[in-house]
């Protein structure tokens, strides 16, 4: 598991090293920091642990994932699950999320190695940012926290889209299907169409 370390803010130290040091320039009043908005801050601090090949397979076969698919797996780390779709389910695209650049170019590494490049990418951004709406297939292995951020754009999808989890469940939304595998969970969800859909479950979850 690599956590990343909190953003810390150390201005009283500038300011004593100015005091010290007349050829350091203390701080402008005016000079802000630029910190993380909240939702890259909870994209970069979800863990990253990989998950087992087995479980993989699980998350893609209660999926059941097809040469017709076009999959997306959010916080994507080091590409199994893209690889896996794209070499052995056949899809017509593999897509990976990711924001953490070592993460994102050994992914991309792994997809030339194992020669799927012409249907599997990686792209490096905040999954928060990322267009849901053109895949038939969403896998995602996050914290519960985000996992409820996300709902509401789920639940927005095209009717029939297919939302993969391993571990964590959606809250109330309960998932259409629940499989154990070695100890570990793995949920799916259909997104119904729209009239059966919770409008609870619609309102954006800010924490």
């Amino acid at each position: 598991m690599k956590l990343r370390k909190p953003y810390t803010l150390v201005t009283g130290l500038s300011l004593g090293l100015a005091i010290l040091n007349p050829w350091v320039s203390p701080p402008r009043a005016n000079a802000l920091p630029v910190l993380p908005t909240f939702g890259e801050t909870i994209a970069k601090d979800v863990p990253y642990v990989p998950t087992p090949q087995e479980v993989v397979d699980a998350m893609l076969k209660i999926a059941n994932v097809n040469s017709q698919d076009v999959l997306l797996d959010l916080g994507s780390g080091d590409g199994r699950i893209v690889i896996t779709a794209a070499k052995d389910y056949k899809v017509q695209k593999a897509v990976g999320v990711e924001i953490d650049p070592a993460l994102v170019a050994e992914s991309r590494r792994n997809i030339e190695n194992a020669g799927v490049a012409d249907r599997a990418e990686i792209i490096q951004q905040n999954l928060f940012n990322t267009d849901l709406s053109k895949y038939t297939v969403i896998t995602m292995y996050l914290l519960p926290s985000v996992n409820l951020r996300l709902r509401h754009k789920l639940l927005r999808l095209r009717p029939g889209t297919r939302i993969v989890s391993h571990a964590f469940d959606m809250g109330d939304w309960k998932p259409n299907e629940v499989r154990q595998v070695d100890g570990r969970t793995v949920y799916l969800w259909i997104v119904p169409e729209p009239d059966k859909v919770n409008p609870e479950f619609l309102k954006e979850v800010k924490e």
